[in-house]
């Protein structure tokens, strides 16, 4: 029932209304992805330069997901937990102020309305009108730039990068595996390239970056990292 009222809530909301929350997420999905793909791909490229047998590999690219995954999560639930945390705190010594110097808060934030090139006249009356509405949530916006009902979701987003980055790792597991030994290199390089320059191209697109240059990057960054472990295999490997 709570869940249904939430969402009621949401439908409700003015546009832009839980925008940080879905950007929150989207963030966190495409990273996990992106690093889900790059770290088991190296992995199991640098087995499969070792050794032509599928246990050896499936164990390694198994392993390398769920720790991946895991540490993924834990990392998104303990950098968004701190975020959230220095959010309240900043909230909570708004809410202080506010009870304690009402005057010069209202003066503060037609102050800052001002800054923004309003004349000291309406920049006055814009502040009333806005505190006697939501004193709160006005200053909450203006002055430290956060949605009192909007705030990051540590498990949000611990979630999405779990979920994102194992479905990132079995897109290279499943090319090595699935395919003949004397072709599963070249083919899971080509696969991995394609799905990072899909995870690029979607993260300029969220961040409204170039898309050749973020392309770039992604794509250079996992053929360097599996051609290390690549040459790390044949090196070891041989040796053992």
């Amino acid at each position: 029932m709570e869940s249904i009222e939430r969402q009621q809530r949401d439908d409700a909301a003015p546009p832009g209304q839980g925008l940080n929350a879905k950007l929150n997420w989207l963030r966190a999905g495409v990273l996990g992805a992106n690093d889900g793909i790059v770290s088991t791909a190296g992995l199991v490229v640098g087995v499969a330069a070792a050794t032509v047998d599928r246990g050896p590999i499936l164990t390694a690219g198994v392993a390398g997901l769920a720790a991946g995954a895991v540490s993924m999560a834990l990392g998104e639930y303990v950098s968004v937990s701190t975020q959230r945390d220095s959010e309240r705190a900043l909230l909570a010594k708004e809410r202080r102020e506010l009870r304690e110097v009402p005057d010069a808060e209202l003066q503060e934030l037609a102050d800052l309305y001002e800054a923004k090139g309003l004349s000291p006249t309406t920049a006055r009356q814009v502040a009333v009108e806005l505190t006697e509405h939501d004193a709160f949530a006005a200053h909450a916006e203006a002055e430290l730039g956060i949605d009192p009902d909007d705030l990051t979701n540590p498990w949000q987003a611990a979630g999405s990068s779990a979920v994102s980055f194992t479905i990132g790792a079995l897109l290279p597991l499943i090319a090595i595996l699935a395919t003949p030994p004397h072709i599963r290199i070249p083919v899971t390089f080509v696969a991995v390239l394609v799905a990072l320059a899909l995870t690029g191209s979607i993260s300029a697109r969220l961040g409204g970056s170039s898309r050749v240059r973020a392309v770039s990057r992604v794509v250079l960054g996992g053929a360097v990292a599996m051609a290390v472990t690549y040459v790390i295999g044949q090196a070891f490997g041989t040796v053992v």
